[in-house]
């Protein structure tokens, strides 16, 4: 089980990592000057009415919305852990998922922030970072 406090303490480990709190998610968003690579996402009222005629529910527990390459990467991760990823209908077309922090462990949050980092950075930062760490891309 993950918490906002672990989101924060990865995400803040990145170069160029910034924390915002902004008045359109209403709770703390890390971002790069390219857009935002993880934040809070509390349900809003349409969200709700959305789901209650798909006959879904919001999960309980802490969501955060996590940046990914696109809608093959969205439905890989959804597939692969129901549990700890899900989209609703405003999602739709935008590349991220929601995650259930109560569900997810530690590695599995700190390799989607980290991937979701390198799309935010330019390619040089990410070449250098990768290289620093011994990874590749």
């Amino acid at each position: 089980m993950a918490t906002i406090e672990d989101v924060r303490r990865i995400a803040l480990e990145f170069p160029r990592v910034i924390e915002r709190v902004d008045g359109h998610n209403r709770g703390p968003c890390w971002r790069t000057n390219a857009g935002m690579l993880a934040w809070e996402r509390p349900p809003r009222r349409h969200d709700l009415e959305q789901l209650a005629a798909l006959g879904r529910e919001w999960p309980e527990g802490v969501v955060i919305g996590i940046h990914v390459e696109g809608e093959q990467a969205k439905a890989a991760a959804i597939e692969t852990r129901p549990d700890v990823f899900f989209t609703i209908p405003h999602f739709d077309g935008y590349p991220a998922v929601l995650t259930r922090l109560d569900t997810i462990d530690e590695q599995l949050l700190r390799e989607m922030i980290t991937d979701a980092w390198l799309l935010r950075v330019p390619r040089t930062v990410a070449k250098a970072w990768l290289d620093e760490h011994g990874l590749t891309e």
